[in-house]
């Protein structure tokens, strides 16, 4: 899978999942060695009439932060079956 970027040449996230303020973010790395995933997680606030963001969380959104990366394993997970393993996999979820 190559990289992906925008229009402008940005960068782009693999993917992203979100539950509430927190987002666990996706980046795809390719290297001359192969291709490597790597996960950031965040925190979004406003402060004032700004959001930003922090690595910091509060108790609050430890449920939501192991939710958002358990997604992104399962994702990553799914990512590296080969083709034939993952046809078998939609059919068996399509059959629940």
């Amino acid at each position: 899978m190559e990289q992906k970027t925008n229009a402008a040449g940005k960068r782009l996230p693999e993917k992203k999942f979100r539950a509430g303020a927190v987002t666990a973010t996706i980046w795809k790395n390719d290297t001359e060695r192969g291709s490597y995933a790597t996960v950031n997680m965040e925190r979004s606030y406003k402060d004032g009439d700004t959001w930003k963001s922090t690595s910091s969380l509060r108790l609050n959104d430890l449920p939501k932060a192991a939710l958002v990366l358990n997604k992104a394993y399962e994702y990553l997970l799914m990512q590296d079956k080969n083709p034939e393993e993952k046809n078998r996999q939609a059919l068996i979820e399509e059959i629940m």
